[in-house]
């Protein structure tokens, strides 16, 4: 069996959404100068961070695209993906008590405001099914930072009758395979407590340049597993963009902790 890590966070608070242009900047200077500190002011939160998602045709899909072909844009599923906001706490009842929602519902009118620049947002509450630590871990410092640059699937299976085959894959190939690729920091495999997706594949890396250089074509020179691969993602579901390859604008680590 691999060896498998453990972190001491344990859940995840993920938001997914877009931002007018014109107030982007104004956005991302009060999400880190007030809506990040206030999330992290929360007892058993341990850090925050904000991502950029790349533009579709400026990085290549595992495997180079056309391999896979996922069932795209689910009907009634918020479809924003631009932004991805992400929270790691310690266990999942500190993200639900108070839930999202009640926790806006205590901001001042200026807050509520800002808050609601995001359009199309949905969000998910996560807990790490699994994880594995690559070479890059040794270049994040502090360990528990999120890292400059990630993947994030986000997906439900095509069948249940699918998922005991998808859980045997992590397991056996995709999260072992990636133990001592160049590049990978840490890959999480996320399983949901509420939101759409059910699951969640967190991939994280030192830069977008070494996934290019590393991750993308890494499966090739073994034909089994690239098969197996395909055999188990083919029919998957995936939330609205997903895999959303993107980079980090900044991240928070709360540091009375």
């Amino acid at each position: 069996m691999a060896g498998f890590a453990q972190g001491e966070d344990q859940a995840y608070w993920i938001s997914w959404f877009n931002l007018p242009d014109a107030r982007r900047h104004e956005f991302l200077t009060w999400a880190y100068e007030a809506y990040v500190p206030k999330v992290l002011a929360r007892d058993g939160l341990l850090w925050g961070a904000l991502y950029a998602s790349e533009a579709s045709g400026s990085f290549t899909p595992l495997g180079g695209g056309g391999r896979i072909s996922h069932k795209k844009n689910p009907k009634g599923v918020p479809i924003g993906d631009r932004y991805i906001m992400m929270f790691g706490a310690m266990d999942v009842y500190a993200l639900a008590d108070p839930t999202p929602d009640e926790f806006h519902a205590q901001f001042n009118k200026a807050d509520s405001k800002m808050l609601a620049l995001r359009t199309d947002e949905r969000r998910n509450i996560m807990l790490e099914e699994a994880r594995i630590e690559g070479p890059g871990i040794i270049e994040i410092t502090p360990e528990m930072a999120p890292a400059p640059a990630i993947q994030l699937g986000s997906f439900n299976s095509g069948a249940w009758a699918d998922e005991e085959e998808m859980a045997a894959w992590y397991a056996r190939w995709r999260l072992p395979s990636l133990q001592a690729l160049p590049g990978v920091v840490r890959v999480r495999k996320l399983i949901s407590v509420a939101g759409w997706a059910k699951h969640a594949c967190f991939y994280e890396f030192t830069s977008l340049k070494a996934r290019e250089e590393h991750f993308v074509y890494y499966e090739k020179p073994n034909r089994k597993m690239v098969k197996w691969s395909t055999d188990v993602v083919r029919d998957t579901v995936h939330a609205p963009g997903s895999a959303n390859v993107a980079s980090r604008i900044f991240y928070i680590l709360k540091t009375n902790t």
